[in-house]
């Protein structure tokens, strides 16, 4: 059952490189940023859900350096 459960988690996540791929977030054409960052991974975690028209986005508020 382990096996089979794991088998499921790669087969997922090699799914949802695959949308992320095509998407243009791994072609390191972007500046990275949290942003894009965040979309990726979630991208990436949200798998099969990414074809089913689920499209994960993350906002970040990243503070300043004071001055």
């Amino acid at each position: 059952m382990q096996r089979l459960i794991g088998i499921i988690v790669v087969v997922w996540l090699v799914i949802g490189v695959l949308a992320a791929l095509q998407r243009g977030y791994l072609t390191g054409k972007k500046d990275v940023s949290c942003h894009s960052v965040g979309d990726t991974v979630l991208t990436v975690i949200a798998g099969p859900l990414d074809y089913l028209g689920v499209n994960p986005k993350v906002t970040c508020h990243v503070p300043q350096p004071s001055k």
